[in-house]
């Protein structure tokens, strides 16, 4: 039951973090919505903000400048949550 559990946790942390990255190297891209880069990264977005949008939020109360660390800071934050989850359910099974 926990190697299941586990493997499903590490396995989500993955998409997620796949799906982060691959945001962040097709912004630089998509330049059209309406091409299928364009799609693809709308897809992506409203896949990943729900992760990144409360990072975004936090760190605007600090003056980073021009560049966005929200989606560094975010998957930090899902790599950090999802090693707690999988130690705790070792800890607790």
């Amino acid at each position: 039951m926990a190697s299941i559990l586990v493997y499903a946790i590490y396995l989500f942390t993955e998409i997620i973090t796949a799906a982060m990255i691959i945001r962040a190297l097709l912004s630089w891209f998509a330049r059209d919505p309406y091409s299928t880069v364009g799609k693809i990264y709308g897809v992506l977005i409203r896949f990943t903000e729900p992760f990144v949008a409360p990072c975004r939020r936090l760190l605007s109360r600090f003056n980073t400048g021009m560049i966005d660390f929200s989606l560094f800071l975010a998957l930090i934050l899902v790599q950090a949550v999802s090693g707690l989850l999988i130690r705790l359910i070792y800890l607790i099974f």
